[in-house]
């Protein structure tokens, strides 16, 4: 072969060893830009799985924080603030006329006797006997004469118009009507507030009014069918102002969305993200919410929201907190947060016995069946 031909091969060789290097550092590049896609898309996943992580974390790890007002049904007599209105004055008969709006005081039926059911026995007791029995076991018989003198009225009056067990007895022993511990319950200073009452029972269109009545109310009572879902509204038992609750009676309870989904079982639809607020009552008393869910939204009451969680009144607010962060829960009723209890608000003037009753008229009211003392039910609520 000539010389000219072999450099001329030679440089052939030499342009496709170039092609060939330059070949493979460019392959060198695509497969170090493939790499760093591959890095990126990687971080960016993990990026990603940490903030799913963190948005699936209410699920699990988030709280419900719920803050409320008063202890009980919130219906009638709030026995804390007749003990306020007590100190500031009232007597026994204005303190029944505030609570139980439009009443009077008439007498009880001369010979009365209360069916009360004890155990699983059926006890016939002489209405004020009876009544001796329950005051000190509802009221402490420390305080002052006039708000042990209201509950024996309220006590009595709701032992004349109860029909928890329908012919075969009036009122349960215990919280589901009123408590009554019998003889041994007395003390001097309840027996002296039922003599100073003797037969006295609150009245309304002439007819014995079933007296509700329970442990606190937070600064304002509630209207009879707000709290008592399908009964009847009745003109005696309307939400009223109250303002000489003897103790702020304001609480917060928090409750991990494990323990809360495990409470309302049935009513989360998928994870639960927490309750929505529909309609309160004449108070900021919850009527009806929603359980919110992944999946949906289940309707609830008020009453049975707060027996599934264990509240001590529907008069609540909800929250959910992650972390640190706190998130007020939707709230439809339109009513925003309302103060409790004001302790630095000026006295009310003690208003004057109701001479009688002014208009309407109702028929005698009877007590829930299914009992009075829960923050779900009617009647007495033991302290």
């Amino acid at each position: 072969m000539e010389l000219s031909a072999i450099a001329r091969d030679r440089g052939h060789v030499r342009v496709l060893q170039h092609s060939i290097v330059a070949g493979l550092g460019t392959d060198r590049r695509l497969r170090g830009r493939a790499a760093g896609a591959r890095r990126r898309a990687g971080a960016l996943l993990a990026q990603t799985l940490a903030v799913l992580a963190l948005a699936a974390a209410p699920a699990s790890a988030s709280t419900l924080v719920i803050e409320g007002a008063g202890e009980g049904h919130g219906v009638g007599m709030s026995q804390d603030g007749a003990l306020g209105y007590a100190q500031h004055g009232w007597t026994d008969t204005a303190i029944l006329a505030h609570y139980y709006s439009g009443t009077a005081l008439g007498q009880a039926p001369a010979g009365h006797q209360v069916k009360v059911l004890v155990g699983a026995k059926v006890e016939k007791v002489p209405l004020e006997r009876y009544v001796r029995g329950v005051v000190s076991a509802e009221m402490p018989s420390s305080w002052p004469a006039a708000a042990l003198e209201a509950q024996a009225i309220a006590s009595r009056t709701y032992a004349l118009t109860a029909e928890a067990g329908g012919s075969r007895f009036d009122v349960y022993s215990d919280t589901r009507s009123q408590m009554y511990r019998g003889v041994a319950a007395e003390t001097a200073s309840t027996n002296a507030a039922v003599a100073a009452t003797a037969g006295q029972v609150v009245t309304y269109a002439g007819q014995p009014a079933i007296t509700y009545y329970f442990a606190s109310s937070g600064g304002m009572t509630e209207d009879v069918q707000n709290s008592f879902l399908g009964s009847t509204p009745e003109p005696w038992l309307l939400g009223v102002a109250d303002a000489y609750e003897t103790t702020a009676s304001d609480w917060t309870r928090s409750i991990s969305f494990a323990s809360a989904t495990a409470r309302l079982r049935n009513l989360v639809k998928g994870s639960l993200r927490g309750v929505e607020v529909l309609t309160r009552g004449a108070s900021p008393r919850i009527v009806n919410a929603e359980v919110l869910g992944t999946r949906g939204a289940t309707p609830v009451s008020g009453p049975e929201l707060a027996a599934r969680l264990g509240l001590g009144s529907t008069w609540a607010y909800f929250s959910v907190k992650s972390g640190t962060h706190l998130t007020r829960e939707p709230d439809r009723s339109g009513r925003g947060p309302f103060t409790p209890f004001a302790p630095e608000s000026p006295p009310l003037p003690a208003p004057a016995p109701t001479p009688g009753v002014q208009g309407g008229s109702s028929a005698p009211a009877t007590a829930a069946s299914n009992g009075v003392s829960s923050s779900a039910t009617a009647g007495a609520e033991a302290r």
